[in-house]
């Protein structure tokens, strides 16, 4: 499988709700181009859960003789394991700004499927501008999920999603942009990236 080495850096997260802004340090890393596609096809692979995307990380590890990269029964992270997982927060959003400091990488309608150019559907993936770095649809067509639980003190165990989706508003299409939701939660809009620790 393809995959993009994301230079090390940081990410600065910030929180609307809270107002509260903190930077974190991101170790070189594997990235996938695009998101995660169905088998027959280049559509993102949705309606998948958080929990989906875990057992897909672990059972394309074991396929390809990785050490799979969580413990499923107690939704623990192994950052010892070689093996696929979901990106972390800073690390998405440190790849999806790939070096800049504006709010996309690029023109919205030459990056992203988003509600006013999608015709309110899905589309194949790679089929917009990459960033500087190679990755495409980093924003816009699905929203993605990333390790992190969102807020645990206000929200319990519900995780972070990443990067607007192709029924979003062009404000949603942001890198900075958080949203949340449970990790059982299936949606139309909702897909995943796989990355690998170095």
């Amino acid at each position: 499988m393809e995959m993009i080495t994301v230079p090390a850096g940081e990410a600065t997260l910030s929180d609307r709700r809270t107002q509260r802004s903190w930077t974190v340090g991101v170790a070189s890393f594997l990235l996938a181009p695009v998101p995660v596609t169905h088998e027959s096809g280049r559509l993102p692979l949705v309606d998948v859960s958080w929990q989906d995307a875990l057992r897909y990380c672990n059972t394309l590890s074991e396929h390809e003789g990785l050490s799979p990269a969580y413990r499923l029964e107690s939704s623990t992270w192994d950052r010892s394991a070689n093996g696929y997982r979901l990106p972390s927060e800073a690390e998405w959003e440190h790849a999806c700004r790939a070096g800049t400091t504006g709010p996309r990488y690029g023109p919205l309608d030459e990056i992203a499927w988003y509600r006013e150019n999608s015709a309110e559907s899905v589309h194949e993936v790679g089929g917009k501008a990459a960033n500087a770095w190679g990755l495409r649809d980093m924003l816009g067509n699905v929203w993605e999920w990333c390790w992190d639980v969102y807020d645990a003190e206000v929200y319990g165990e519900y995780r972070v999603l990443r990067g607007g989706g192709w029924f979003d508003e062009h404000w949603s299409c942001r890198a900075s942009v958080r949203r949340r939701s449970h990790p059982t939660f299936r949606v139309d809009d909702v897909g995943f990236r796989l990355a690998r620790s170095l």
